[in-house]
């Protein structure tokens, strides 16, 4: 029998259950990773014994596993958010680097630059490290206005481009395009399923049509008046209705309005199937990575899935648990 085991990193303080149990330190751990919520976030529920006493800012590395079958995995890395006391137990409460995007502002205009160029910039303005930061869109000109942090104007990109935006378990951002999945894991019905729930819908558009402003005399880095015919520097996507409407004031030509326009459509098709699946703990399952139901009932269900969320979970009660939300890939 697997036997569950974690080691917390809280600033110089280190709790590892990985070679002998120890008395109840962790009452009850929780990690949520989303790419729908711009901060990942863990709380922790912590005994009053063995002197771990962690304040607010330390640095916080959290790593999950088995201690009979091949070790941890590195889940997150981010900081101490809130200390919370109690008589006998205490909550910590903490967050991903994701959360100096959230406190970050800036008012500047970027001239030629991609899409990846721009969150490489913002990034860097909030101290957070790159892991990955593809090229996407190429714009004339973006602007970034201090009136919403970097993370909003980060995912606006990511809307345009196609591309998910998330921190990765090292803590580093990630803004690429998903494709197949960095890895695909396999659940099969009645093995390593607890719970399973699907939720399947029409698409809520055929079509998609996307521009930007005027490109004036047609050159991209013009600034005029608004035309009366988008024509030449409109994107489409899909046929049918209803059709969705796209307008972006950064698409100054035809290139980046098709690319956003494809974008938002295959954006639109991935909606159609989503749902959860509970699983015993699967600390291998990241953003970013893809997994594979076999063995469903509901044929539709046979089939690979974009991860999009995933929370672990120890506690005395019910063990270790990992729940993965999804949604389809094409």
């Amino acid at each position: 029998m697997l036997r569950p085991a974690y080691k917390l990193t809280l600033g110089n303080q280190i709790v590892d259950t990985t070679d002998e149990p120890q008395a109840s330190t962790v009452v009850d751990l929780h990690v949520v990773l989303d790419m729908d919520t711009p901060a990942d976030r863990f709380r922790l529920e912590l005994g009053q014994v063995g002197g771990l006493s962690p304040a607010r800012d330390d640095d916080a590395i959290i790593e999950l596993g088995y201690a009979d079958d091949g070790g941890l995995s590195q889940i997150m890395t981010g900081k101490v958010s809130r200390v919370e006391p109690g008589l006998t137990t205490a909550w910590i409460t903490g967050h991903s680097p994701a959360a100096s995007l959230l406190q970050t502002f800036v008012d500047q205009t970027y001239e030629n630059k991609t899409a990846g160029d721009i969150v490489q910039d913002l990034a860097s303005q909030a101290a957070v490290d790159v892991a990955t930061a593809d090229a996407g869109i190429s714009f004339p000109a973006y602007v970034i206005d201090g009136r919403r942090n970097i993370d909003t104007h980060m995912r606006d990109l990511a809307g345009l481009c196609g591309f998910d935006l998330y921190i990765n378990a090292d803590g580093e951002l990630v803004f690429q395009r998903f494709t197949t999945g960095n890895s695909i894991h396999v659940f099969e019905y009645g093995e390593h399923i607890i719970e399973l729930q699907a939720s399947r819908s029409q698409p809520s558009a055929a079509s998609v049509e996307a521009w930007g402003e005027s490109p004036g005399s047609g050159a991209d880095e013009a600034w005029a008046w608004l035309t009366k015919d988008f024509g030449d520097s409109k994107g489409s996507a899909g046929t049918g209705a209803p059709t969705l409407l796209l307008e972006r004031p950064a698409l100054r030509s035809a290139t980046a309005a098709q690319a956003a326009a494809d974008a938002r459509l295959t954006d639109i098709n991935r909606r159609t199937i989503h749902g959860r699946l509970l699983s015993v703990g699967r600390p291998e399952v990241r953003l970013g990575d893809a997994i594979r139901l076999q063995g469903v009932p509901e044929s539709d269900l046979n089939d690979a899935f974009q991860v999009r969320k995933v929370t672990h979970r120890i506690t005395k009660a019910a063990g270790f648990t990992t729940t993965i939300g999804f949604r389809s890939m094409t």
